[in-house]
C-alpha cells in the first residue's frame, strides 16, 4: 500500500512540475474596446497558460477580412495564435487541441456570442454550441461540441 500510495505522489509531483514549467502560448488579440466579454475571454486565456497581447481598436472588420473569416462564423473578437485564426469565445482547451494537433485549418470560430462559452458565462446557465474549424475556401467542420445546461 505504501509504495502504491508514493507511486501516485511522484506522478502528481511529475504532473505538476510539468504543468508549472510548460511555456505560456503567445496570443494576440483584436478587440474593441467597449466590449466587456472580450475582457472576460482574455481573463480565461491567461488562466490557462496564456500570454495575451490585448490590441484593442475601433473597428476590427479589416482584422477579420484580411484573415479570410467567414462572415457567418464572425464574432467580437478576433485572435491570432501560431499562425491560426481564433474567431470568438473558443475555449482555451481547444485552441491547445489546435495546436497540438497541428491541423491543416486557417483557425476555429464560436460564432456569435453564446450564453456559457468562456467570457459569456452567466450564472449556471449554458446554451449549446459547436467550436467550428474553418478554411480558407470557407469549408468548415465541427472541432468540438459542447451541451446545454440550466
Amino acid at each position: 500500500m505504501n509504495f502504491l500510495k508514493a507511486l501516485i505522489l511522484t506522478a502528481l509531483f511529475i504532473s505538476n512540475a510539468n504543468a508549472e514549467t510548460q511555456k505560456p502560448v503567445d496570443i494576440t488579440v483584436y478587440r474593441s474596446a467597449s466590449c466587456g466579454c472580450c475582457g472576460k475571454w482574455l481573463e480565461h486565456l491567461k488562466a490557462n497558460n496564456f500570454n495575451v497581447t490585448d490590441k484593442v481598436m475601433e473597428d476590427v472588420l479589416p482584422i477579420k477580412q484580411s484573415h479570410s473569416i467567414p462572415e457567418n462564423l464572425a464574432s467580437c473578437h478576433t485572435a491570432i495564435v501560431d499562425g491560426y485564426v481564433i474567431e470568438g469565445h473558443v475555449p482555451a482547451s481547444d485552441i491547445m487541441k489546435l495546436l497540438k494537433s497541428k491541423a491543416k485549418v486557417l483557425g476555429l470560430a464560436v460564432p456569435g456570442m453564446v450564453k456559457g462559452s468562456p467570457g459569456m458565462e452567466m450564472g449556471e446557465h449554458k446554451d449549446a454550441y459547436e467550436v467550428v474549424s474553418f478554411e480558407k475556401d470557407q469549408k468548415t467542420a465541427v472541432f468540438s461540441s459542447y451541451e446545454a445546461s440550466k
